[in-house]
């Protein structure tokens, strides 16, 4: 098999399985309302909670977390890791921009840690940590993805994964583009903070 034919491969193996709309799914599958018809019209968790359901908010950030882990889990097992990474790739921007949904998905961030566990778990480790800090001095759940997300190619680089590095670069790039309402409001101070009413 061409080494083409096996990039191809790969990234639409990843690419489907991160196409996956858990957040979708599970709300209809829940009787719950359409979720792109709340709040953001974001497919993901944070969007998910908006529906008052936690439990249902929680089950899609580990469902939208572990599709990114088992994709490139699976393909390094059968592939290696190089082709991991194009998985890894593949996976994210099927998360992003579903083929299913006309392209409209989620933002990235737990696709992007499921990645994170699958390819490099302490870099995994270091951007939740990272995330953690940031959220409870700020109270800005967006605020403590990007800054976590800026981290996390140099820390990778520290690792000495410049190969997983460079990846992650490109992720987090795509990640603030999606970010780029979050970062307009949080510019003009009226970005919502963790655990505010309304």
């Amino acid at each position: 098999m061409s080494p083409l034919l096996v990039i191809a491969l790969v990234f639409v193996f990843g690419y489907l399985l991160g196409s996956i709309p858990f957040g979708l799914l599970l709300t209809k599958a829940a009787g719950g309302p359409d979720v792109r018809s709340i709040g953001s019209g974001n497919i993901g968790a944070t969007n998910v909670l908006r529906t008052g359901n936690k439990a249902l908010a929680a089950a899609t950030l580990l469902c939208d977390i572990f599709k990114g882990t088992v994709a490139v889990l699976i393909v390094m097992y059968v592939a290696g890791y190089q082709a991991a990474l194009i998985a890894g790739l593949g996976a994210f921007i099927g998360h992003v921009f579903p083929v299913w949904l006309k392209f409209k998905g989620g933002k990235g961030v737990a696709t992007y840690i499921g990645l994170l566990i699958g390819l490099a778990w302490p870099g995994a480790l270091i951007f939740i940590g990272v995330w953690l800090v940031v959220a409870y001095f700020s109270r800005y759940s967006s605020l403590a993805a990007l800054i976590a997300s800026a981290l996390t190619p140099v820390s990778l680089l520290g690792l000495g994964l410049p190969n997983v590095a460079a990846l992650f670069f490109l992720l987090t790039i795509i990640l603030w583009v999606m970010h780029r309402a979050n970062i307009r409001r949080l510019l003009n101070g009226d970005e919502g903070k963790i655990g505010a009413k309304g």
